[in-house]
């Protein structure tokens, strides 16, 4: 059985994991498109994600009277991140599908040419550029297919994460 502060508090800031990433979407989607390739909103994105999940395990050890094994630590992240990840994705599909299918061959577009600026500023030959430029023609990022797979790869770099976040919070060992 999942004690019931990790379970509550995984539930919990999983959603808001989940609808901050949701909001956080809308918010670019409504501003500028463009927006989706700036680097610097990944950044923001993940420093977002990053701090509830400090603030996340923080709390969950503070009421666990600082009992915190790895694996309880770990089981909390991984439940609020597969919330927040499955919930950030039903909000992508419904957008991207549902409400407005045009935006994923604007955004098609848009990825493009950024993809093309930036292989032209490292150099790359005109062979290779045209090569990418075919495949991302074909490919569809925003289907529900491909949605649901990056949100399965998504998972695991929230584990990787997870591990990290798990050692770190864990309480110490009071044997010697």
């Amino acid at each position: 059985m999942i004690n019931e502060v990790i379970k509550r508090n995984g539930i919990t800031y999983g959603v808001m994991i989940g609808i901050t990433s949701a909001l956080f979407t809308a918010t670019i989607y409504a501003i500028d498109l463009n927006l989706f390739t700036a680097w610097w909103m990944g950044i923001i994105g993940l420093a977002i994600s990053v701090t509830i999940s400090i603030i996340l395990l923080s709390k969950t050890k503070k009421e666990l009277n600082g009992v915190f094994p790895f694996k309880d630590a770990f089981t909390t992240y991984f439940i609020a991140a597969v919330i927040g990840i499955l919930i950030s994705t039903s909000f992508n599909i419904i957008l991207f599908n549902v409400i407005d299918p045009g935006a994923k061959d604007t955004l098609s577009e848009i990825m493009i040419k950024y993809t093309v600026n930036m292989m032209q500023k490292f150099g790359a030959p005109a062979s290779s550029i045209n090569e990418a430029v075919a495949k991302m023609k074909v490919s569809n990022p925003y289907s529900t297919i491909e949605l649901l797979k990056g949100s399965a790869f998504a998972i695991v770099i929230s584990s990787i994460f997870g591990l990290i976040f798990a050692a770190f919070f864990k309480s110490k060992s009071t044997q010697e």
